[in-house]
């Protein structure tokens, strides 16, 4: 990967961005993306990007990954100056105490831990039993509530204390891939584009939605005001292999075998067969999944959006998914990247995807 794709990959990842909190995150996209397309924010805090192409009356084609992570949100904050909290999204109370945490307040982050009784002081019989999140606490050094409280306030967002690391080979591990990496895919096609030189056949939309882990509502809005014709969602899916997770569930995925392209309800046949295709022409690995159901993702919204929407979904392989140790390879990144460029290329007039 390039130097300069890793950098903005590694802003991205770091800047905080629970749902309803995205914005340091879209200003890093709208300041990478600015060069290459006109970018702007709306009302729900989506950033919307957009290149002219295939002359009036071409395919609008929307490409969205969303830009907000998983968190914490400060409820409650006792005498002595502890912080109570609630989950932004799905977040596994198993894995929070004993983090490392930070709590943006309006004077900037304050850093803070999450709390663990000793095992020492944890009678036996109790040592298995998962704390429930209502119980669990921030200690940010605060004596009481009135110093907490000059430092942050009710409905401070809270993130792990996670940055982005180099493992082994092309594998990196950080918090908030998912879906960083699908805002990161979208960025990387509109320069793919941009700088290609090519004549482009339909008019090109890249968006980085909000609020998608608490209920796909970017997604949703942004459908609704781009009106694409296709669209096509990144977003990250469970890798099936390390130890513990049972292929039979979630098909045979690895990290690092290329992008993921799933087949079902929420896929458009035709526009499935393109994508397919085209990593068959381009030398792309790809991984097909089948998913009999939505997909959870906003790919699911935009489908049912207005009129209704021709979809297809990218994925990247990801481990350890909503916790602050996820997983990915930088090859599957760029795999998507290809992928997604070579197929915009190929998209042509929108009743090519009407089921006949």
């Amino acid at each position: 990967m390039r130097e300069e794709s890793f950098q903005f990959l590694t802003s991205l990842v770091e800047a905080p961005s629970p749902s309803g909190f995205e914005q340091p995150a879209q200003r890093i996209f709208r300041d990478y993306v600015a060069p290459f397309a006109p970018v702007a924010g709306d009302m729900l805090g989506n950033s919307i990007a957009r290149i002219a192409g295939g002359g009036e009356g071409a395919t609008k084609v929307m490409l969205v990954g969303h830009s907000d992570e998983i968190g914490l949100l400060v409820k409650f904050i006792d005498d002595n100056g502890f912080l109570f909290f609630g989950a932004i999204g799905g977040i596994d109370p198993q894995i929070t105490q004993g983090m490392r945490v930070l709590v943006h307040g309006r004077g900037g982050a304050v850093p803070g831990v999450i709390g663990k009784k000793p095992i020492h002081l944890i009678e036996p019989k109790d040592r298995e039993t998962v704390v429930r999140m209502d119980a669990q606490y921030i200690d940010i050094g605060a004596a009481n509530r009135k110093e907490a409280e000059e430092l942050v306030r009710i409905g401070d967002p809270v993130t792990f204390r996670a940055g982005l690391d180099k493992l082994h080979g092309d594998r990196i591990a950080g918090r908030g891939f998912d879906d960083k990496s699908g805002s990161f895919v979208v960025a990387e096609v509109l320069r793919e584009v941009a700088l290609s030189g090519r004549e482009l056949p339909v008019e090109l939309f890249g968006v980085s939605s909000v609020q998608e882990e608490v209920g796909l509502r970017g997604g949703t809005t942004s459908s609704y005001s781009v009106r694409p014709d296709v669209g096509i969602c990144v977003e990250v899916d469970f890798a099936t292999d390390q130890p513990d997770l049972d292929k039979k569930q979630n098909g045979d995925v690895c990290v690092g075998k290329g992008p993921i392209v799933p087949r079902g309800a929420n896929i458009n046949p035709a526009l499935f067969d393109l994508i397919i295709d085209t990593a068959e022409r381009e030398n792309i690995p790809v991984q097909v999944t089948g998913i009999p159901r939505a997909t959870g993702t906003d790919a699911n919204v935009m489908q049912i959006s207005r009129g209704g929407v021709a979809t297809a979904l990218v994925k990247i392989p990801l481990r350890y998914m909503h916790t602050p140790v996820e997983v990915l390879s930088l090859s599957d990144l760029e795999n998507a990247v290809r992928l997604i460029t070579a197929t915009v290329y190929r998209i042509g007039a929108r009743e090519t995807f009407i089921p006949s």
